[in-house]
């Protein structure tokens, strides 16, 4: 169900790993959860490294037999479009390296044929993991980017062939005739952090979307830095949707916290934290003071041993600053922060749900919780626990 700037939306995200009925149930949840958008990822291989991957990590294990067995997200999103109503589809996020930007736009100008809502093109600068492997180019990432989503821009609004002429991408000509139907013109979303990917935000995209966990304040300051953007290129910054991808450790009381804090799938998860956010509370990250996080990550080359070793540097203080960590009301508490900092669209994804299944249903639960309680203005519901 798409809603205007000044509401406040929430999703969650479904995987791509087989059975594909997965990914069908997260979307039936999120009709029934009134939620107003699933995301699923793009990957080649998996965030969670496949020598650790048994049941005593996550017994995930026992239904997906590798974390690196992954659907393509385009036709699954295809799939999904039937049954999804009113609620968004989209990825959060693809690149620009293993896929043309044309072909970008095609499958999402595609896709708005195949949905009631229009399409969510999240795209970022990539990630190691899904091209050093498969020898594929990452160089001058963002310069790449900016091109791809220039080029984007003009195959999604073409009324003519395109050209463009760039260090990346060279188009001659090219017809793109495939339209969007009425109010569902795809939109692009950048999953951007650092000063220049903030500045591409505010000049190409239609919502901001970061994925690392920020304070409220933090979350202005870039979102400042989007909008002012967005204003020197002579566009609406108010049109631009601020999203947040939310990593959530959530249980009913603190002990059930505890609980999964010591999870190693949970544990594990600081690792995609970037060095500087290990330094914040004191320590040195295990895979040394230059490491950028996620992006850098090559789970997939990790030993059994490796992942034991660096799970066990992880701290409580790394990861209660790396995730949003709190009972149900604490998370509520901490979303209406970022919503007063601008926040207008949450994509909420559970952690526990790695744990168990009972903390998976729980995490859900939460998750339809909280987009309940956050259409509501403040002051109008009961008490919050």
């Amino acid at each position: 169900m798409v809603r205007d700037s000044k509401s406040f939306a929430v999703g969650t995200m479904a995987g791509i790993n087989p059975p594909v009925g997965a990914a069908r149930f997260m979307v039936r949840l999120a009709r029934m959860g009134r939620l107003d958008s699933v995301l699923l990822v793009d990957h080649l291989i998996g965030v969670f490294p496949r020598a650790a991957w048994d049941t005593d990590f996550t017994p995930v294990a026992k239904a997906v037999r590798s974390p690196d067995e992954l659907f393509d997200f385009a036709p699954v999103l295809g799939h999904l479009a039937a049954g999804a109503g009113k609620v968004q589809l989209g990825v959060g996020v693809t690149d620009p390296h293993r896929r043309h930007p044309a072909l970008l736009a095609q499958t999402f100008l595609t896709l708005a044929h195949l949905t009631a809502a229009p399409p969510i093109l999240g795209i970022g600068a990539g990630e190691r993991e899904n091209l050093d492997p498969y020898g594929i180019a990452w160089d001058r990432p963002v310069d790449r980017l900016e091109e791809a989503l220039q080029v984007i821009r003009a195959a999604l609004t073409a009324t003519e062939p395109i050209d463009f002429a760039g260090r990346h991408y060279r188009i001659d000509g090219a017809p793109v005739d495939l339209t969007a139907p009425p109010d569902r013109m795809p939109q692009v979303w950048l999953g951007a952090h650092g000063p220049r990917m903030l500045e591409l935000t505010g000049r190409y995209a239609d919502g901001w979307y970061p994925w690392e966990t920020m304070s409220p304040q933090e979350y202005e300051r870039r979102l400042t830095v989007v909008r002012n953007a967005a204003r020197a290129a002579g566009r609406d910054p108010e049109a631009i949707v601020p999203a947040q991808m939310v990593s959530m450790v959530t249980a009913p009381t603190e002990a059930g916290i505890r609980r999964l804090l010591r999870a190693p799938s949970v544990r594990y998860t600081a690792l995609f934290a970037p060095a500087a956010v290990w330094a914040r509370c004191g320590v040195k990250h295990p895979f040394g003071p230059d490491f950028r996080g996620l992006v850098d990550l090559m789970p997939h080359r990790l030993t059994r041993s490796e992942v034991r070793e660096a799970i066990a540097q992880v701290t409580d203080d790394v990861v209660r600053e790396w995730l949003v960590v709190g009972t149900p009301a604490q998370v509520l508490a901490r979303l209406r922060e970022l919503s007063d900092a601008g926040l207008r669209h949450a994509i909420v994804f559970p952690s526990g749900a790695m744990v168990s299944n009972a903390d998976l249903a729980f995490g859900y639960g939460v998750v339809l919780w909280l987009a309940a309680r956050l259409r509501r203005p403040v002051g109008t519901e009961g008490a919050e626990t």
